[in-house]
């Protein structure tokens, strides 16, 4: 099973579109949650770097600037979902990645305290 390490540049950017308000607090993350296609457009204007501000988790041991190297999206490219976030507690709590499921929750619990 991989290992993951927690994104602290997609902390800051979680962070950040929450104080400027930029999140869909009701969303389906399986309509919402960015396809291959998606992640592609993305890249084809965007760097390595931006992209991987979107994903909370980094895959140990998988080479950078490789979508191997990503895991747990939490927006669409321009705004954080509520529905991703909870994704993202559930997907690491299920297969035991702590530091991600809690860093998750812990953005959650901010994004409720500011959207409250």
């Amino acid at each position: 099973m991989a290992s993951y390490s927690v994104n602290e540049s997609a902390v800051a950017k979680a962070r950040r579109l929450i104080d400027a308000r930029r999140y869909v607090l009701k969303s389906d993350w399986g309509d919402a949650q960015p396809s291959a296609e998606d992640e592609n457009r993305y890249l084809a204007s965007h760097s390595w770097e931006e992209y991987a501000e979107w994903f909370l988790g980094l895959t140990e041991g998988a080479s950078d600037e490789t979508k191997a190297r990503h895991a747990f999206v939490f927006g669409d490219f321009r705004r954080l979902h509520r529905s991703g976030l909870i994704a993202c507690v559930y997907r690491a709590s299920e297969w035991r990645h702590k530091d991600v499921e809690v860093t998750a929750h812990d953005l959650l619990q901010c994004l409720d305290a500011k959207s409250a």
